[in-house]
């Protein structure tokens, strides 16, 4: 695994309301690369499944309409805009892999366009309104980071976040920085008496894979209305003692920008040396569902 050519890294965080129609989207998604690279961005990061509305809310066939494969229109259209503006660029896409076979797949471009990996999101929800278990099959590449000019990145998908083993699991691939693309947000029934409590146990589960794993973790969230659904923004970055670097608002598009000094990686893991005393030796049980 390659080092960072840079000790500095500029992250950014795209943060937008998406409509049905596609083009729209992309436009936009396009649109804030170029804007974050020339603010002085290393990485752009999108939110999920950023080229439309969040579509799980319901199972419609209609909807496997909308998939592409990998490469494809959208996909070839962020290569381009990485080269184009010399940044690394993360995508979330509903990937349609062959007939009858999906998955919500993030794909992490670097800087000269090329594809550095592809990662295919492994925990799928099925919740009121995330009925995701409809469209896309768990991924089968595993927990991957990909060596790029702005270090190790990590790349996990929404519902992964509450996992600690897919982040520790990353993080054990060399990971330095793990993005997390996200559509989260509340139900409208629910949002009075358990948003502030939803919220924040998202956040500090991100908070403590910092910790855990002495990595920067980078979480952009969609935000606006869209159906049912209320999405909550407040994209953010934390650093290795999982210390809130930035936050966005809850109600806006907004585009963040972050520097991560990734010398803190080693800082903090020499500090708290978890990796070193972990018991990997007692650990065998964690393969199985649960220990009756």
């Amino acid at each position: 695994m390659a080092k960072s050519e840079i000790t500095t890294v500029t992250i950014a965080l795209v943060q937008m309301t998406c409509t049905r129609a596609k083009e729209p989207n992309v436009e936009k998604g396009i649109k804030r690369i170029a804007e974050a690279a020339s603010a002085g961005a290393d990485v752009v990061c999108l939110q999920e499944l950023f080229a439309g509305e969040y579509f799980c809310q319901s199972e419609d066939h209609a909807r496997f309409d909308e998939a592409e494969p990998i490469p494809g229109p959208t996909s070839e259209r962020l290569a381009a805009a990485a080269a184009e503006h010399g940044v690394i660029v993360i995508g979330s896409l509903f990937e349609r892999r062959a007939a009858g076979l999906y998955h919500n797949t993030a794909v992490i471009y670097n800087a000269d366009g090329s594809l550095a990996g592809m990662y295919r999101k492994m925990h799928i929800p099925d919740d009121p309104l995330y009925y995701e278990k409809f469209y896309f099959t768990p991924g089968d590449l595993g927990f991957r980071s990909f060596s790029t000019k702005a270090g190790q990145i990590g790349v996990c998908v929404c519902w992964d976040q509450w996992y600690p083993e897919a982040a520790r699991l990353t993080a054990l691939t060399g990971a330095e920085i793990i993005f997390y693309p996200t559509a989260i947000g509340w139900l409208p029934n629910e949002k009075e008496q358990y948003g502030a409590s939803q919220h924040a146990a998202w956040q500090t589960m991100m908070r403590s894979h910092a910790i855990a794993n002495g990595v920067f973790v980078a979480a952009a969230n969609r935000t606006g209305r869209e159906g049912e659904l209320e999405f909550w923004g407040q994209s953010f970055v934390c650093d290795p003692n999982g210390n809130i670097l930035a936050e966005a608002s809850s109600d806006r598009e907004e585009t963040l920008l972050v520097e991560c000094q990734l010398g803190k990686v080693d800082v903090v893991r020499t500090h708290w040396p978890f990796l070193r005393d972990r018991r990997i030796d007692a650990y065998g049980d964690l393969t199985k569902r649960y220990l009756d």
